[in-house]
């Protein structure tokens, strides 16, 4: 009986809750209703609700209004959106540039560039993403990133037998970002920033904490708009032992509008790509200008992928490259996201001296000033349909005519080893060549030691022609050990047509036994050096024409006619550290249990074992008696 009353007064209490809840609906009903009469409501009116924020009506709006033919009666609604929100307007462009090599081999460069006009750094609440990539807009909103830079390198650029790369990078993995100057604890940012960009690019970037991270005083100024000088808001580290793989790659692809799906991402392929001399897969973001007088500034990323294919790692027995044997694809469309999409060749060497001949021909020729040199480069743009043939597929194919080939010297080289015998001090020799027959010009060396070589500052040496050849500037951070590695930046002039050597000696530390990585005989590394210069070009470059030069020409910022910019890394060194031998405690714990195992099981045996006096067995007479006896009932015997 006392359940069902518990029951009807349930029962009574949903059903009052209902009609309440029915009541305040058909009265906030009514209240709309009435005071949307008389007026003119549009589509995007409509569907817009109280708790929207301006950024929402704002892409409503644009999404709606812009494509409706009804745009005239949609512009009351966005007019009423305040001007200092987000104008969602974005472009992407992708391109791809081929060079072939003196040395018969191929270098393609891959670049894709999203431009988006808005601000993360004003308050507002970014929630639509279109073509910019959500999760890296995020990171830059919640982490107040300024300028973000970040490279995963698999294999070491051969600048003597290659030329310069147009975007350098160091073998391993390099990030460096600059935050904005409101961020209080920069060290805390930096290591929650490194582990989700670990995340996102599969790599091992949550092993860079204070240990190998330093702050550049002049070697990485920003790229984009402004001119910090306050080097405490910048970070940079490298790992110079980080390995490439296609679990790095489907990230970096994921990030692109089209994906590889369409347009020249279709190319990248994992099994091509990985079976190179030489891969650079690279993501730099920063604000840029969005018009010259830049009265409104703009977010650019820019998605970079190099490859070197080896002529003689190919397989191949002739000199003749296809991007089908390159990629094992072809190009078949453009991106349809992407409002140019273009492959530029470089034909200078062929035009010059008939080397080699390029198929299908295109009359589309562009002359650009690349790393103070003018070059002829052959256009293919990807939005015409002219640029197809009617197998509706760009397959371009590179046949030499001519092997012979004379080796470009690049005006600024460097390069760097380890001398010295034993395993308690070594030196650190660095060598920068300065090519150019007439022309001096300085240089900003950057070099980033690990704590556990220490260094000894007083021991450098700078010689330049046998000379020594004093820096004009020198920043110097000691290390702390198990805290921060070394830092060193000096400028140095570099005389023409000579070979300067920087010399500093260093002492190997002893690493507790738990500081040391799983396999201690590979080695320890030390980082590349990072060299920095404006060098003389030979070709007069105009700055006020680089928002109209191609994507891969005109990522450095140019305010000097008669120089351009260029940054260059060394090797990477491999240093053997005072290790122990790992195997003995292996052998002693061997030992240990066996004479353990050995003593504790022979006394265990003595003081558990019962020892019994065994009586001699009767013979068979007397046993046969007793067995008689016992019938009869007679006691045996």
């Amino acid at each position: 009986m006392g359940e069902k009353m518990a029951a009807n007064r349930c029962g009574g209490t949903v059903f009052l809750f209902i009609l309440i809840m029915l009541s305040t609906f058909v009265i906030a009903h009514s209240q709309d209703s009435t005071s949307n009469n008389g007026q003119h409501v549009s589509a995007v009116k409509t569907r817009q609700k109280p708790q929207e924020t301006a950024e929402e009506r704002t892409w409503e709006a644009i999404d709606v209004g812009e494509n409706s033919p009804d745009k005239q009666e949609s512009s009351a609604p966005v007019s009423e959106v305040p001007t200092a929100g987000p104008r969602w307007k974005d472009d992407f462009q992708e391109e791809l540039v081929v060079r072939p090599l003196h040395s018969g081999d191929i270098y393609a460069t891959f670049q894709f560039r999203t431009l988006w006009e808005t601000d993360f750094m004003k308050g507002n609440k970014v929630s639509h993403y279109r073509l910019f990539p959500k999760s890296l807009g995020q990171v830059i909103s919640k982490f107040s990133v300024r300028e973000l830079h970040i490279s995963l390198t698999q294999g070491y650029w051969r600048t003597m037998q290659w030329g310069q790369p147009y975007l350098p990078s160091p073998p391993g993995a390099e990030i460096w970002v600059w935050f904005q100057d409101w961020v209080t604890d920069v060290d805390g940012t930096w290591t929650e920033l490194t582990n989700v960009l670990s995340g996102i690019f599969c790599a091992s970037l949550n092993f860079i904490d204070s240990t190998n991270s330093v702050q550049p005083s002049a070697s990485f100024k920003p790229l984009g708009i402004g001119n910090a000088t306050d080097h405490r808001f910048l970070r940079y580290a490298t790992l110079p032992r980080e390995i490439v793989c296609t679990e790095n790659l489907t990230p970096w692809k994921k990030l692109l509008p089209c994906g590889s799906n369409a347009g020249i991402a279709v190319l990248l392929n994992s099994e091509k790509l990985f079976h190179s001399s030489f891969h650079s897969q690279a993501v730099h973001i920063r604000p840029v200008c969005q018009d010259t007088h830049c009265k409104a500034m703009s977010w650019e990323l820019r998605q970079t992928l190099n490859v070197v294919f080896d002529l003689h790692n190919s397989g191949q027995g002739k000199r003749e490259w296809s991007l089908f044997k390159m990629f094992s694809r072809t190009l078949t469309e453009a991106c349809p996201l992407a409002s140019s999409s273009k492959v530029y060749v470089d034909v200078s060497d062929s035009a010059e001296g008939d080397k080699f001949e390029l198929n299908p021909p295109t009359p589309l020729l562009s002359q650009e000033v690349v790393l103070g040199d003018r070059r002829t480069f052959a256009v293919y743009d990807l939005t015409q349909q002219s640029t197809f043939s009617t197998a509706r597929s760009l397959n371009l194919l590179i046949r030499w005519k001519s092997n012979e080939g004379q080796m470009l010297r690049p005006l600024l080289h460097a390069e760097r080893y380890v001398a010295g015998f034993g395993l308690q001090t070594g030196e650190i020799h660095t060598l920068m060549y300065n090519n150019h027959p007439y022309r001096s010009f300085p240089v900003l060396l950057l070099e980033s030691v690990p704590w556990y070589f220490r260094l000894y500052v007083q021991t450098l040496t700078i010689t330049s022609k046998g000379k020594t050849n004093s820096p004009s500037y020198i920043h110097y951070e000691p290390s702390k050990d198990r805290v921060r590695p070394h830092l060193l930046e000096m400028l140095v002039q570099l005389p023409p047509n000579s070979v300067t050597e920087v010399t500093v000696q260093f002492e190997r530390a002893l690493l507790k036994w738990t500081e040391y990585t799983p396999e201690p005989n590979h080695g320890f590394y030390i980082g590349s050096s990072v060299v920095s210069s404006l060098v003389p070009s030979i070709v007069t470059v105009d700055p006020n024409a680089t928002q109209e030069r191609p994507l891969f020409s005109s990522f450095f910022p140019s305010k000097e006619e008669s120089s351009f910019f260029v940054r260059i890394y060394t090797e990477p060194l491999l240093v053997n550290l005072p290790t122990p031998d790992f195997s003995m405690p292996y052998n002693v714990i061997c030992l240990t249990c066996t004479v353990v195992a050995v003593g504790y099981g022979s006394l265990y045996n003595l003081l558990t074992r019962t020892f019994q006096i065994e009586e001699p067995s009767p013979g068979l007479a007397k046993r046969i008696a007793n067995v008689i006896r016992k019938m009869r009932g007679v006691p045996p015997l």
